[in-house]
Formats: structure tokens, sequence, C-alpha cells
């Protein structure tokens, strides 16, 4: 089992994509800390999956990975975004991952191990109305390259995952628009949008100990959607 001896933080956990990566992990044998604002959110997670549930402040055990699955949508133009919108969207998704890398890098740096941060194809690639979920994604993807550059020489890893559009609570507003997903669906070459699992796989990859020669990569889970037309 590839996280046999692992204990992996995971902030966001009641979320889609961070359920399903807890799940997964737990299934190749890695201990697992749940992390979210409101724990009793993880209640059920954390009895089926036998794992505490905590706020991030109070993580005090050490660890070999750490992976921020929190975040937010926000699909509107800059002229009507608010600023209460904006902050919310910088706090949720950049704020939130500074706070990742500044807990995990303190918890592992005598250890090493491996940081996975959560941007979007949105932050590579120009769609409209995304103005503020992209600058905020896209500071992700910066923060993961200097974190990267920092803690190398301490053996800790930074990585990120850029999905495309998945199938998410978060994502309700498109999927539960048939014209709107069949649109956004046409916009992924491989023909179909993200299923929770799909980014799970990556973030595991990531942080499974047998890619320990990776570090500084942000990885396009996406369907093709930030890099390739459709016929």
């Amino acid at each position: 089992m590839p996280f046999h001896n692992s204990t992996i933080a995971i902030i966001g956990a009641s979320g889609a994509i961070g359920s399903a990566l807890a799940r997964r992990l737990k299934a190749q044998n890695a201990n697992l800390v749940l992390i979210s604002r409101t724990p009793e959110k993880l209640a059920a997670l954390s009895a089926e999956l036998a794992a505490p549930a905590i706020t991030l402040d109070q993580l005090n055990t050490p660890i070999t990975g750490i992976v921020n699955c929190a975040g937010s949508i926000l699909l509107k133009p800059a002229h009507l975004t608010t600023d209460d919108e904006w902050n919310h969207t910088i706090e949720t998704n950049l704020t939130t991952a500074f706070h990742t890398v500044r807990i995990g890098a303190k918890a592992m740096m005598a250890t090493g191990g491996s940081i996975v941060l959560c941007s979007t194809a949105a932050a590579r690639a120009g769609f409209a109305n995304h103005e503020a979920i992209a600058a905020a994604k896209a500071g992700v993807i910066g923060l993961t390259l200097s974190a990267a550059a920092t803690y190398a020489p301490r053996n800790i890893r930074v990585n990120c995952v850029a999905p495309g559009l998945v199938d998410t609570p978060l994502a309700a507003r498109i999927t539960s628009n048939p014209a709107a997903l069949q649109a956004s669906t046409a916009m992924h070459a491989l023909g179909r949008i993200g299923r929770p699992e799909d980014v799970a796989s990556a973030i595991a990859w990531f942080l499974n100990p047998e890619n320990s020669w990776v570090t500084g990569q942000v990885l396009g889970v996406d369907g093709g959607l930030a890099t390739l037309k459709p016929r």
C-alpha cells in the first residue's frame, strides 16, 4: 500500500472532491485528518473513515501530506462583482491555499512531505465572466511554483491540479441547466465534464511517496479544456 504510515490532512474534506479523495486514500491505507471550518459538517465522513475532524488551527499532529480542496465558484464579469464577492473569492481560494502551505511547511520541515493545491483551467485559459475566480486561482499557481522552490531543500514537494468543470454541488448552477451543461461539455475535448474521482486520483498521485521526484507542477485535470480546441 503506497500510503502505509502516511498521515494526510485534507482541507475541505466535506466537499465532493475532498470526500472522494479521503475515501481513495483510506482505501490505500493512509491515516487521515479531515479539516473544515465547521467540523460538524464532516461528522458522517469522519465516522465512516474513522478519521478525526478538526479546524485548521487545531492541526498539531505529524503529517506527511496536506491538500487544500476548499474553494468556490463565482461567475460574474468584473463590473458586476462586489467588493464582498471579490474578498470572499480571494479568501476562500487563495488565502486558504496560502495557509495550507504555511501550516504544511511548518509541520513537514524536518521530515519532508507533499503539499497539493487546487487551481482551475480558468486560470490558464481566458473564459468570460471568470475574472475573480481566475485571478484567485492564478495566484494559487504562482504560490505553488514559489513554494516549490522555497521548500525543495527541505524535501517538501508542492504541486497543483487545475480541473475543468467537475460535477460537484459547487458547479450546480451550470450542471443543473441542460443548455449550460451541453455547452460546457462541448468545450471539453474528451466530451464530458469531470467527476470528483478524476481530480481525487490526480491529487493522490501527487501525494504518493512513489512520485517523490515531482514538484512545482500544475496538472490540468480538465478533459483538455485549457489547452485543446474540440472539433
